[in-house]
């Protein structure tokens, strides 16, 4: 055999798995010998097993942290680095392009034509230019619009394997004890809990081909629910993209956000209803710029707080949604919001009471105010967050995360949740979009369609 290139994947449990999956696994013309990780903690140090590294690959494949770059590429000699991970400034990826490159190594980003799969269902696919920008409550509303036009719709998540590989290779969720079957880390439920609530099959894993197929057995349409600002893994009917208003020009400084945008068939501006007029009509003159034939919708999305009268006067604890305070870099989310409009007496500072990972997290993101994320990556985070919650001296704990965290917490506080849906504001609508791609769900032969 002649000698294969060598190549080092770059990522953080999702896309890296994927564009490994589908374009390297098989492919005699390349060696992948390593992975490195990022953004998520505790997810290096694993291998990527060979039951799912194929027969090239009989001992798996070593995950390294991402600080061992440029070593790993002198020590394997390596030919090739693949960039597989999102929401991340452009100016980032060159930087790392740069450690590549000084090492020795080509750099290499992987677009859709390379790593997409085609289903034989109609796939509706979901997507932001930031994490945060509202793609959750998004992809909730067409599943709820897609059900009420006589679709079957299955949603497949973007990938969150930060456990055992081997046990999540293809997940599939239609319950809440499902969640506790698979040992879901908070990240994870935040992601799935809604759905299962408005009565929705979730799909998702580490091998996307397999989950594919899985899915369009169950349902006659697929509805992709993408992860941080990444494109889809499966080829588009349809590509909604949410842009965040509240984050100005992040829609053209961010990969593969920018893509997203450029590659839009609708763009929702969300948030409107809290972000400054200046700002929205920055981010409406960015879309028109780059991408004149998408659909725009505008929305604003309003906040729920069961008992409001409970936050006036009281001394608040915030914990808001953890990977939009992280990697997207926002200072607040919903949470902050509610507990103003409600008239909290204090936003309790939490970063005093923080331990363990939690402490961490404030130290590697600077950015992040005075309200707690809701890290959960691991058994040990969630305890560590748990015993920061509980340690805040507060009169009331408000979290604005899609997940109940009273599930999985024990907290010694009274706790009220936040929720937020989106709702678009003038025409054209989601559904009227949906309609005119898609029409009407297949109806069954005895559905008395077309009758007189």
């Amino acid at each position: 055999m002649a000698d294969r290139i060598r190549v080092i994947i770059m990522g953080a449990a999702g896309r890296d798995f994927h564009n490994f999956n589908v374009f390297f696994r098989d492919n005699p013309d390349y060696e992948v010998v390593a992975f490195t990780a990022a953004q998520i903690p505790n997810i290096e140090g694993r291998r990527y097993p060979p039951e799912l590294a194929g027969p090239l690959y009989p001992e798996g494949i070593p995950i390294h942290p991402e600080e061992e770059l440029p070593e790993l590429i002198r020590r394997f000699r390596v030919d090739r680095v693949v960039f597989a991970y999102s929401d991340v400034s452009h100016e980032y990826v060159m930087h790392r392009a740069s450690i590549a490159h000084a090492a020795g190594a080509d750099f290499w980003l992987m677009g859709p034509r390379a790593t997409q799969l085609k289903s034989r269902k109609p796939v509706v696919s979901i997507g932001a230019v930031r994490t945060g920008s509202g793609k959750s409550p998004t992809t909730r509303r067409v599943a709820r619009l897609l059900r009420e036009l006589g679709w079957r719709p299955v949603i497949v998540r973007h990938p969150m394997p930060y456990g055992d590989l081997r046990k999540q290779v293809v997940q599939r969720f239609a319950s809440f004890e499902d969640l506790d079957r698979y040992e879901c880390t908070i990240e994870e439920r935040e992601e799935y809990e809604p759905h299962l609530a408005n009565g929705f099959i979730v799909y998702a894993g580490v091998d996307y081909e397999r989950i594919l197929r899985a899915a369009e057995e169950e349902g006659d349409l697929i509805l992709w629910d993408g992860g941080n600002n990444d494109f889809p893994f499966f080829v588009p009917d349809l590509h909604i993209v949410v842009a965040d208003p509240h984050r100005p020009g992040h829609e053209l400084r961010y990969h593969p956000g920018e893509a997203n945008l450029r590659m839009a068939d609708v763009v929702v501006i969300n948030k409107i209803d809290t972000a400054s007029p200046e700002a929205i009509h920055q981010v409406r003159e960015n879309v028109r710029q780059v991408n004149p034939r998408a659909v725009l919708i505008e929305a604003a999305m309003p906040i729920f707080v069961e008992e409001p009268n409970a936050i006036r006067g009281r001394r608040v604890l915030v914990v808001e949604d953890g990977p939009t305070l992280t990697h997207g870099e926002m200072a607040y989310g919903a949470g902050v919001v509610a507990a103003r409009r409600f008239g909290a007496a204090e936003i309790l500072d939490p970063r005093p009471y923080a331990v363990g990972s939690i402490q961490e997290v404030y130290q590697r993101y600077p950015q992040t105010g005075p309200v707690l994320p809701a890290m959960g990556y691991g058994a040990a985070q969630i305890r560590e967050l748990e015993e920061t919650i509980n340690r805040a001296p507060c009169d009331l704990v408000l979290t604005a995360t899609p997940v109940d965290l009273t599930r999985i917490l024990r907290v010694r506080h009274p706790v009220l949740r936040v929720r937020y849906e989106i709702q678009e504001i003038g025409r054209p609508t989601l559904a009227d979009v949906l309609m005119e791609r898609l029409g009407r769900g297949p109806q069954p032969p005895d559905s008395g369609a077309g009758r007189n």
